[in-house]
């Protein structure tokens, strides 16, 4: 079952057409592709105080949304079994659809993540997961902001905005310099703990493929199916990176 567009958020920023976000996505494309290739004439930047800022500004925002999914889906008494979306102009309704919103917009603003990357030269860490994770949750969340702000998709915002609680604060420290690397021993937990996300998001999403839950099963199944999608990937970055790599 699909659903129509959500009236209270189809005029917001970047949600009333797909356009905007194409536009996003086409740039962020052009971006990794012609990036490197600009900067190889350049000296590389170090950007240690912009990068700590960002990182620092990433851990607030991530805190502000996981607290916000957090408290409203109590007050609002969400089931994390079923959880149809409230389209009312309630004042949890709107609290849920504005947060939804916010973690739409974080996701615009973590493509800065590969901009400081190329500046930095460091285009080994650009990826075909670092891409291809980027720039589909610019769509995956468009839709859900335009579509179902709040519902079940609650769940995966609120788990990725704890995630990234930890990993832009592993960002951050990192941003220090050489001196911190003996204190970033936890890396590779911080590898787990994604996975994890992403095993907990593919339960809550499949559970309503076999219940009875008035929330589209398309979006569950689309969930479901990207979410594998992320898991091989860093299942396999784990492999390379913490196995393979050790031997």
């Amino acid at each position: 079952v699909f659903c129509f567009p959500d009236p209270r958020t189809d005029p917001w920023p970047l949600v009333y057409s797909p356009l905007p976000i194409t536009l996003v996505f086409t740039s962020y494309l052009f971006l990794v592709a012609l990036g490197p290739s600009c900067m190889r004439q350049r000296r590389r930047l170090e950007l240690r105080a912009p990068l700590l800022a960002y990182n620092l500004a990433m851990v607030a925002l991530s805190s502000y949304m996981f607290y916000e999914f957090l408290v409203t889906s109590v007050l609002a008494n969400y089931s994390y079994l079923c959880q149809p979306v409230d389209y009312s102009r309630s004042e949890l309704g709107m609290r849920m659809a504005r947060v939804c919103w916010w973690f739409f917009l974080s996701k615009v603003i973590e493509l800065l993540d590969t901009v400081f990357l190329i500046l930095r030269k460091k285009q080994e860490q650009v990826t075909f997961l670092h891409v291809y994770h980027h720039g589909s949750m610019l769509f995956n969340w468009w839709s859900g902001v335009k579509y179902v702000p709040g519902g079940q998709a609650f769940f995966v915002g609120m788990l990725n905005s704890f995630v990234h609680i930890f990993m832009y604060g592993y960002y951050a420290l990192a941003s220090l310099g050489p001196r911190m690397r003996r204190h970033l021993w936890w890396k590779r937990y911080l590898t787990i703990l994604q996975m994890c996300q992403f095993v907990a998001i593919a339960a809550h999403s499949s559970y309503n493929l076999f219940t009875e839950c008035p929330f589209p099963d398309g979006f569950n199944t689309a969930v479901f199916l990207y979410i594998l999608s992320l898991l091989a990937l860093f299942l396999r970055f784990y492999y390379w990176t913490y196995i393979r790599g050790k031997r």
